[in-house]
């Protein structure tokens, strides 16, 4: 198959996964085939709840790098799963159903927003965004968010986190940016030593980067020495 050129993300400039699907047996290429093809509309989300949870995904992993043909239909792909009724089989005590906890979730989001900007999610700037969702990541929601009196903050970040890099990575697109080999089957791997790179994958190419400044992807926060006893 005649190999295929697009703009690629990533340190692997002109590397493109797809075009190893002359090698992938029948049912690896319709899997891969239908991921690239996925439908964006949505049928477990509501009109009302969509844009909201379209902006949490996008400051969760943006895309702004990737031209609009290229953007992975990560949200999509949380609906599809909720409205299927998939599951990782299991669930926390503590937590709602998924369909449930994103719902509930979303509206605590609002609730965030509204107690620290005093109006709502996808009305703010990116910066106070990522600062609205700072509070779930660090299990700290303000305590005028009623929704997070009964809904673990913690559990609902890690689902959310889970949910948008699973289906992030799970795209070819993505198998670009990092460089991935993709399907091994039937062809199969043959340098698995020393980091060597398979004949079809191409050298990695560093560039600098720095977190835009409308942003918190550059800020962290140490954890510091772990205390005598406590675990990791």
């Amino acid at each position: 198959m005649k190999a295929v050129a697009h703009q690629t993300i990533g340190f692997y400039p002109g590397y493109r996964t797809i075009n190893q699907i002359g090698y992938w047996e029948e049912a690896t290429r319709k899997v891969v085939l239908e991921r690239l093809g996925q439908s964006t509309a949505l049928r477990f989300f509501t009109a009302n709840e969509a844009p909201l949870a379209q902006a949490v995904v996008d400051r969760v992993l943006p895309q702004d790098d990737r031209p609009p043909e290229q953007h992975i239909p990560v949200l999509a792909g949380i609906d599809e799963r909720l409205y299927s009724g998939r599951i990782d089989g299991f669930r926390y005590e503590d937590m709602p159903p998924d369909g449930d906890a994103y719902r509930q979730g979303l509206v605590g989001i609002d609730e965030i927003a509204h107690v620290l900007f005093g109006r709502e999610f996808v009305r703010l700037t990116h910066l106070q965004q990522d600062s609205v969702l700072l509070t779930l990541h660090d299990a700290k929601p303000p305590a005028a968010a009623p929704t997070w009196h009964h809904l673990p903050a913690d559990r609902f970040w890690r689902l959310l986190i889970d949910d948008v890099v699973g289906i992030y990575y799970a795209h070819p697109y993505a198998w670009d940016e990092i460089g991935y080999g993709g399907p091994a089957y039937p062809r199969g791997y043959m340098r698995l030593d020393h980091g060597e790179p398979e004949p079809w994958e191409v050298e990695e190419r560093r560039y600098e980067f720095e977190a835009p400044a409308d942003s918190l992807s550059g800020a962290f926060t140490p954890l510091g020495k772990l205390k005598r006893g406590a675990k990791s």
